[in-house]
Parts: C-alpha cells; sequence; structure tokens
C-alpha cells in the first residue's frame, strides 16, 4: 500500500496547482483528502492537528513544520507524473494573476482577453477555461430567455468550436498539457464525441492524477462495465478512487465498498470516503447503518451541505418527521440556495403531505442547477401523489435525459402510465428500471402486476416476475402472496399451498396478523383436508378459531369433518374447542 506521508505530499502540491488553475472543486475534493490522512505519530508535534472523528467535536491540526516537496514514486503504485513546474512566471505572472481575480468573479470573457497573447501552457489552460466557462454561463441565460427557467431549448455553448478547433491543433504539436487535455475532454463530450474525449480524459489522468474533475468526467462518460474495463489507466493510488465511484454509479455496491475500504487503509478521516460509503449502503437499503454514519459525518462537518440530500431521503423513508425538519432548518442556515439544500426542504414537505410546496422547492432547485437529477425525480413523485400525471411524466422524461442509467425515472415513468391504464406503456419502461436495477424486488412486482391487468393477462409471465421478486429478497412479503394466489386461480392447488406456507412463515416470523394470514389459513387447512393430510389441516383450523367472522364457523365445520372422516362417527359438539 502507498505511503501515508507519499499521499500527503503528492496533495499538498496538487493543491496549489489545481488552485492556481481555478480548478477551485478539484482543489477542494484535494484538501478534504488531505486532511483525512491520519497523522504519523513519530512525525506529530503539538503544532501537527488533524480532524479527529469519533467523537461530536472536532480537533483540527494542520502541519507547520513539514516541508512541502515534490511527490516521489510510492511502494506499490507507479508514480504517474511529477507535479508540473509552475513556469513562466517572470513572463506573464502579472498578467496571469489579474486573469485568475477576473476569474474569480466571474467574469470569465474579460479573464479570456487578458491572456489572448500569453502562450505558456498555463496561460493557455486558463485563457480556454474562461472562455468554456463565457460560452456556459451564456448557454444558460439563453435557456432562461427563450424557454422559461425549466423549459427544453437549444441552446449551446457557442465556444465549443473554436476550443475544439484551438486544443486539437495544440494536442497535434504535442504543446498540451494535462490540464488542455482535461479541458479537451470536456469539450469533446459536450459535442457528443464520447471516444474521442475518453481517449483525452485517460491521457490527461494518466500524466496527472490529482485532478478529480477530469477523474469525474470520465467516470461520466464510463456507462458500463466493457468500457470501464476498457481505460488503460496508470496504476496510481487516485485509480482507487475513480473506480470505487464508477463502480458504485455502475451500481457494483458490494466492490464499492471493497475500494472504501482500501482506501481508509490511508485516508481514516476522510469525509469524503464515508459519504460514498453510505451512498452505497444506500443503495443497498441500509437504512439504519446510513443514518448512523450520516450523523457521525454532521458532527464531524456540521455545515457541510453536500450528500446531505441522501440522507433527507433515509429520513424520508424512514418517516423520521423531527430529524428531517431538523436537517431542513440547518441547511436553510448554512445555504439555503443550494440544490441540496431545497431538495432537503421539499422532502420535509412532502413528508407533511403538502405536495405542492414540495414541488415548488424542487423547482427552486432545478432553477439553481438544471441537471440536478434527484429534484426532476423526486419532482415526478410529487405530481405523481397530486394526481397530475402529464406533469411527472415530464419530470420524469427530463430526469431520465439527464441520465439515462436512472433506473427511479423509468420507473417513475412506468407508474406514471400505469395510473392511465396504459399497462403495455408502464411494462416497456419497468423494464427499462429493471434492466439497470436487476436486483430490486419492487421492479420485479411492478412488472409481474402489469401482466396480471386485463389488457395483457400473461399469468405465467407474472409468476415468473414474482419468483425473480422473492429471490431478490421481497421484504414486503407481496410476491410470495401473490405466487400463492395465481396458481389457486390457474388451479394448482399443490404450488399454492407451498407458498401459503411460506408466506405463513414469513408472516409469523414477524409477527403480523391480518387478512392475508386468515386467507392462508383457510385455503391450507381446506387444502389438507382434502388430501387427508389432517394433522395439518387441525393445526391450521386450531388457528383460525382465533378470528371472528365467518372464517371462524368454517374452521368449526371443517373440525367436524375431520373428527368423522378419522372415527367414523359423527363429531361431538365444537364448543369443547377453544374460542
Amino acid at each position: 500500500m502507498v505511503s501515508k506521508e507519499s499521499c500527503r505530499n503528492e496533495i499538498r502540491t496538487a493543491i496549489g496547482q489545481l488552485s492556481e488553475r481555478c480548478l477551485h472543486s478539484a482543489a477542494k475534493w484535494a484538501g478534504e483528502q488531505l486532511v483525512g490522512i491520519e497523522q504519523d505519530p513519530s512525525n506529530s508535534t503539538p503544532s501537527n492537528t488533524r480532524f479527529q472523528r469519533g467523537s461530536s467535536s472536532i480537533r483540527r491540526r494542520f502541519s507547520t513544520n513539514e516541508s512541502i516537496s515534490t511527490p516521489q514514486p510510492s511502494v506499490g503504485f507507479s508514480q504517474a507524473a511529477t507535479p508540473l513546474p509552475e513556469e513562466d512566471e517572470v513572463i506573464d505572472g502579472d498578467l496571469y494573476h489579474l486573469a485568475k481575480s477576473y476569474f474569480n468573479c466571474r467574469e470569465y470573457r474579460r479573464a479570456s482577453h487578458v491572456l489572448r497573447d500569453q502562450m505558456s501552457k498555463k496561460s493557455v489552460f486558463l485563457r480556454c477555461y474562461s472562455l468554456y466557462l463565457a460560452g456556459e454561463k451564456r448557454k444558460e441565460e439563453e435557456m432562461i430567455e427563450l424557454e422559461g427557467s425549466l423549459g427544453k431549448s437549444d441552446a449551446i455553448n457557442r465556444e465549443l468550436v473554436s476550443l475544439e478547433r484551438e486544443l486539437s491543433a495544440l494536442k497535434r504539436t504535442g504543446e498540451i498539457d494535462s490540464f488542455g487535455l482535461y479541458l479537451y475532454g470536456v469539450v469533446l463530450k459536450e459535442k457528443g464525441n464520447e471516444t474521442l474525449a475518453r481517449a483525452s480524459l485517460v491521457e490527461s489522468v494518466n500524466s496527472y492524477p490529482w485532478n478529480w474533475n477530469a477523474w469525474s468526467e470520465l467516470q461520466s462518460l464510463c456507462t458500463s462495465i466493457e468500457i470501464l474495463n476498457s481505460l488503460n489507466l496508470s496504476n496510481h493510488w487516485m485509480k482507487e478512487f475513480f473506480l470505487a465511484s464508477a463502480y458504485q454509479e455502475l451500481r457494483m455496491h458490494t466492490e464499492s465498498l471493497a475500494k472504501y475500504k482500501y482506501l481508509q487503509g490511508i485516508f481514516s478521516f476522510s469525509n469524503y470516503i464515508q459519504a460514498q460509503t453510505a451512498k452505497a449502503q444506500y443503495s443497498l437499503r441500509e437504512f439504519d447503518q446510513v443514518e448512523i454514519m450520516f450523523e457521525d459525518l454532521l458532527r464531524n462537518d456540521p455545515y457541510r451541505v453536500e450528500d446531505m440530500d441522501l440522507y433527507s431521503n433515509v429520513l424520508y423513508a424512514k418517516e423520521a418527521c423531527a430529524a428531517l425538519s431538523y436537517l431542513a432548518h440547518k441547511v436553510f442556515l448554512t445555504d439555503k440556495y443550494r440544490p441540496e439544500s431545497c431538495c432537503i426542504i421539499g422532502n420535509y414537505y412532502s413528508l407533511k403531505g403538502q405536495h405542492e410546496k414540495a414541488v415548488m422547492y424542487f423547482r427552486r432547485a432545478l432553477k439553481l442547477n438544471k441537471k440536478y437529477l434527484s429534484a426532476w425525480t423526486l419532482m415526478g413523485h410529487e405530481y405523481v401523489e397530486m394526481k397530475n400525471t402529464p406533469a411527472a411524466i415530464d419530470a420524469y422524461r427530463r430526469a431520465v435525459d439527464i441520465n439515462p442509467c436512472d433506473y427511479r425515472a423509468w420507473y417513475g415513468l412506468g407508474q406514471a402510465y400505469e395510473m392511465m391504464g396504459m399497462p403495455f406503456y408502464a411494462l416497456h419502461y419497468f423494464r427499462k428500471s429493471i434492466f439497470f436495477l436487476p436486483n430490486d424486488s419492487r421492479l420485479w412486482i411492478a412488472m409481474a402486476k402489469c401482466y396480471q391487468t386485463e389488457q395483457i393477462y400473461m399469468l405465467e409471465e407474472a409468476i415468473k416476475c414474482y419468483k425473480r421478486a422473492v429471490s431478490c429478497t421481497d421484504t414486503e412479503g407481496i410476491a410470495l402472496n401473490q405466487l400463492a394466489k395465481l396458481h389457486q386461480k390457474l388451479g394448482r392447488d399443490e404450488e399454492a399451498a407451498v407458498y401459503f406456507e411460506k408466506d405463513v412463515e414469513r408472516m409469523d416470523s414477524e409477527g403480523l396478523e391480518g387478512p392475508n394470514m386468515l386467507e392462508a389459513l383457510v385455503f391450507l387447512a381446506t387444502h389438507f383436508k382434502t388430501h387427508k393430510k389432517f394433522e395439518e389441516a387441525e393445526v391450521y383450523c386450531t388457528r383460525i378459531l382465533d378470528y371472528s367472522g365467518p372464517e371462524k364457523e368454517k374452521a368449526k365445520s371443517l373440525l367436524r369433518g375431520i373428527r368423522m372422516e378419522k372415527t367414523g362417527f359423527p363429531s361431538m359438539d365444537m364448543e369443547h374447542f377453544p374460542l
């Protein structure tokens, strides 16, 4: 495993280089990983500190006496690159600093103009990056002007063509650096040339692996495990972060958790790793464990907003109204104009049954970030609750446009068409959702119900779907009950009895009672009496006597019949049976 000290030195140097090129989100990510590395006790002094996890207090420690050195090769990993030198500072340093100031004030075209005659690789990158962001800013303005704040439009980044031409020329002549390759990959991705974009981004991360932005863009282009495995990536510890995140997006949660567990050997106190681990466990529906992890995360980073929308989903699923109210209030005070904050507040109003207010906050989140996938999906759910299926379908389709691999949006579309009485359409979308998440019992049950509708009425296919749901651990027990009923309807009493028995065992283990239990007991009592299995029949009849209603009288009648068949004489009065 790579040494902690080597990682620490690499990240320190990278933070400066990323910040110098205005890649602020990548620098922030690197900084979080830096303080996530546990300090070596042998090198620690009273002035060296760290984040300490495991208590409600936070102890920060920043090194003050360690020199920042150029990263060296680490044991177990090949050194992908040496951090780039700060080049041409004497020639264009003053102009570069002015351009950086304009950039940080979001005056992108001014920043680009200042560097128009500068030819150092660092200046070329910042000039092109500024021009790209200027085009993105103008595209957003056009989308609002032409179609409204959430409408679709044909607005494009008009700088992409010139940027592609310039960056491709620099690549051909070999005058492009790792950061230029990253931007070239982004431009190619925006233009729809995913193959070349992947190649450019792979070249970028192989030559400079500390730019998390480049890894994130590359991950968005890995839509299948085949594509991921085809990448020729250098063996560096940053690759482990990439693979862990990519596995999670591809719903390979076990593999993702294994990677994060490995990385925790170095980054023991990384809030990012803890949040990603919680995401993977959320996908595995381990809500209790996820809640504990997010509570710990908030104790150590109380003003964190990233990923807290996922925490709100957990609280929503658990119907923890008080905790969700507290979280919504907290993020509102921290930064109410973040998409995640609006999403959390929307979840709170949804749990309270105030669906109009929930929609208002989800729309506000989308005004802040039109590609915020969760808000589109959750807004679709709210429209379903409000019985506004056309609006729900539109929201789900927008989510699918952003991420065609999002099973929740496909499932939502299926639900919406099911509500509209269009089971063939619903079946199509449920199939799409199952393709992306084949191990979720809820999706198989939804598809089975479509097969049971009068328009389709393919009961054998429904049985197959319910069987898959059982194999996927149907915690609600819907599949077992339906399998029993379908076999009963088809005259397969033996198979029906098997599934009714399994369902009774499940309900007994969970301490459940109700109509499903009574229905199963009546069928089993009748079935076993018919097949002269009197002991089993008596057991189920006796259980039915604990209920009131016509079923109780039927159980008494069955017991009388059992006594007659066993003895050959009419049975005595049933009053001696416990009522």
